[in-house]
């Protein structure tokens, strides 16, 4: 029996993928090569954006295309705000969804002792572990809290087991994930007098006390979740937690986060990383930004990338605001143009590279840990790797293996990547 699997979407899809797939490859099913027929294909489906619903579509399409004698089990977030729609799609035999069922599930195929997590992420050489499921915010654009409504966090101790094993079987970089991060620990919480309270601090810490050569990093977390508390462990354990955050800002303009039904404003969010800049050494921040939200003024925009710039982020990811039927902000008035949305976006673009550049450069000179990932078509035999501050780094392959740790000193900067001397 062979097994295709498509995965669209967060580091949480794909964990969850590979969470079935491991599963299923446990009773016999063996991973289909490149065009070789599967008999079942899972497909993992992302609604973040109507173009999430399309790819989902035309992928369902063309497994069925390709695959014709296959069984289609789709599960994500699109199957879960659509589920007719996708149950009408060709050869699609079962549709999840609640990712809480995925045990049962592996149940239905004879999977007989399920798992409490993974132990590889495929041909990876960092590993997605996903540690809580569910958001509570209602920020005006975003259709996720509609489809993954409860909040959920797994046990730190299958946590830390995973980790283990993951670890153990050469994974080297961890990186912890979830729909809302910061909220790990939270359902529990409110059964729970606060001086008993489970965070993400306290799993962090749990995590770096495992032995082996391996770090941690955090995917996305809003700034009202960057506490002292986890700093604090950051900054305490900088071999084994990389000095990198992701910090959602989505604007910097605080009349735009009150459309948006955001919690905070920009002072508030330049605090917190400021924060987190003044405890650790030369930590990198990334981000994201959505251009173009309903209403927008040119003036909105400009201080976007103005607080972009107080805060100096090493990389932005850029969003176009796209109306997402179910969401407030898709009624909100104003909606502005495909073109001024462009214009803006390739303008935050701009103010991304001098950022980026100017954040690579003040690297250099420092010792980066990097973990080698890729080897380059390259006469000279060059790889790259990730380091510990999210930087892209080209070294020599003949000094590490990829999957490996390797500590270099920055040297110059081209084409976006530092150069290790």
């Amino acid at each position: 029996m062979h097994l295709k699997t498509i995965t669209l979407g967060c580091k949480v899809n794909q964990y969850e993928t590979e969470f079935l797939r491991e599963g299923l490859l446990g009773i016999g099913y063996q991973d289909a090569e490149e065009h070789q027929p599967a008999d079942l294909c899972v497909v993992n489906t992302c609604t973040v954006t109507s173009e999430g619903d399309s790819k989902s579509r035309q992928v369902i399409r063309r497994l069925a295309r390709d695959n014709p004698a296959s069984k289609i089990v789709v599960m994500g977030c699109y199957a879960t705000r659509a589920p007719e729609e996708v149950a009408a799609l060709p050869n699609v035999t079962e549709v999840l969804t609640d990712k809480r069922e995925l045990p049962d599930l592996l149940g239905r195929f004879g999977v007989s002792d399920v798992p409490t997590g993974i132990s590889g992420f495929g041909r990876r050489h960092r590993a997605y572990v996903k540690v809580q499921d569910g958001c509570l915010l209602r920020c005006s654009f975003c259709i996720i809290p509609h489809v993954r409504p409860e909040l959920t966090s797994r046990p730190l101790a299958h946590i830390c087991d995973e980790v283990r094993r993951l670890v153990d079987n050469g994974y080297r970089e961890v990186v912890l994930t979830g729909i809302h991060l910061g909220h790990y620990g939270v359902d529990w919480n409110r059964r729970l007098p606060k001086a008993e309270w489970t965070r993400l601090s306290h799993l962090v810490r749990a995590l770096v006390e495992l032995p082996g050569d391996f770090r941690i990093r955090l995917s996305s977390i809003e700034a009202t979740e960057v506490t002292r508390e986890l700093i604090e462990v950051m900054a305490d354990h900088g071999d084994k937690v990389c000095p990198h955050l992701h910090i959602s800002m989505q604007s910097g303009s605080d009349s735009v986060l009150r459309r948006m039904r955001r919690r905070w404003g920009s002072r508030r969010f330049v605090d917190r990383c400021q924060l987190f800049q003044e405890r650790l050494e030369r930590p990198a921040i990334t981000t994201d930004v959505i251009v173009g939200f309903p209403g927008e003024t040119d003036a909105e925009f400009s201080e976007t990338c103005d607080v972009a710039r107080q805060v100096g982020f090493s990389k932005i990811h850029i969003f176009p605001f796209s109306a997402r039927r179910g969401t407030p902000a898709a009624d909100l008035p104003e909606q502005l143009s495909k073109k001024v949305k462009q214009l803006r976006s390739r303008e935050l673009a701009v103010v991304e590279a001098e950022l980026q550049d100017a954040y690579f450069h003040s690297l250099r000179g420092r010792h980066l840990k990097v973990l080698v990932e890729s080897p380059l078509d390259d006469p000279l035999g060059k790889a790259v790797g990730t380091s510990c501050r999210y930087a892209p780094v080209v070294v020599s392959e003949r000094s590490a293996e990829c999957g490996e740790f390797l500590d270099v000193v920055a040297g110059e900067v081209a084409d976006g990547r530092i150069q290790a001397c």
